[in-house]
């Protein structure tokens, strides 16, 4: 078990001082073919240049850049989209909007398929999913940059805020309110959609019902990071590939499963028995910026 959260910081292992690995942390770069050069994650003047943090003995991908190491995602994604042999480029976070004219939110990379003289033939929307993190990551980030050689083994066990992959957090979210709105209007154009995550997130989801690829109309490609010797470093591996169809999935993935009803009637039973040892006051309501307080809470413990 790692004494420390983070496995990967500028495309290299922690523990890689290689001159490569030392010059993308000197310079802040990015190897997995992000919008510019350097690494703009949380913040472009100081990103939290942290890739992927362990889980348990494995990596889970917290930086859906990450997702793009030698674009293996986009082909995958092309081959389930289109025949093979054709012609196609991509696009990456292309706004998609209601009927209404309003934002539905960016889709991460379109693929398009075109003819001869460059006319659009057929397109398909890929999402890429990276998994958020509990607690603070930015503090063991920033006293391993400090001296990097120095803290690579640094021990951050026991830190009340030690960071982890928040899978629940990641599906419930984010993936789920993608799924429902941009993935509900491609569903309504009729047009076939991937999703890109990492396998230890996949591994939290319910059983979805699977289906032979040619009735598919959602693809879930599934990675993982797998090391590779001859340079000390990690590489985007596909896992392998759920084909579902998209309403069944989407109900397995937003209805949760519910428990024993008994189980919270005792917990009732419970706090109804102690407002009769000790009556207090009504229960107030939560105000609107009380809502707000606690969703910025929350998106600032997951940073």
């Amino acid at each position: 078990m790692p004494t420390q959260p983070m496995a990967e910081v500028f495309g290299h292992r922690i523990d890689d001082f290689s001159a490569e690995a030392v010059r993308h942390r000197q310079h802040r770069l990015c190897p997995f073919n992000n919008r510019v050069p350097s690494c703009t994650k949380d913040k472009a003047n100081n990103p939290l240049g942290v890739c992927s943090v362990y889980d348990g003995d494995n990596c889970a991908i917290t930086c859906p850049v990450r997702f793009r190491q030698d674009w293996r995602i986009a082909t995958d994604a092309a081959e389930f989209f289109f025949p093979t042999g054709t012609t196609w480029t991509s696009f990456t976070e292309i706004r998609l909007t209601d009927a209404y004219g309003k934002s539905a939110g960016n889709i991460d990379v379109v693929l398009v398929s075109y003819d001869k003289e460059g006319t659009l033939l057929d397109f398909g929307a890929l999402e890429v999913q990276s998994v958020y993190i509990s607690g603070n990551v930015r503090k063991p980030f920033e006293s391993y940059m400090a001296d990097p050689q120095a803290n690579a083994n640094l021990d951050w066990r026991g830190k009340r805020d030690y960071p982890r992959a928040d899978f629940l957090s990641s599906s419930r979210k984010r993936l789920a309110p993608q799924l429902i709105y941009k993935g509900g209007i491609l569903h309504a154009w009729s047009r076939k959609m991937a999703v890109a995550v990492d396998q230890a997130f996949f591994a939290e989801f319910p059983v979805l019902p699977e289906v032979d690829a040619s009735e598919a109309d959602v693809a879930w490609f599934i990675y993982d990071l797998r090391e590779r010797d001859q340079d000390q470093r990690y590489y985007l591996a596909h896992a392998r590939t759920v084909y579902t169809q998209f309403t069944p999935a989407l109900q397995r993935i937003t209805n949760p499963a519910p428990g024993p009803e008994e189980s919270f009637r005792t917990l009732l039973q419970k706090r109804l028995n102690e407002r009769q040892i000790a009556p207090s006051l009504p229960p107030t309501a939560p105000t609107v910026a009380d809502l707000f307080y606690e969703n910025d809470r929350s998106v600032a413990d997951e940073e």
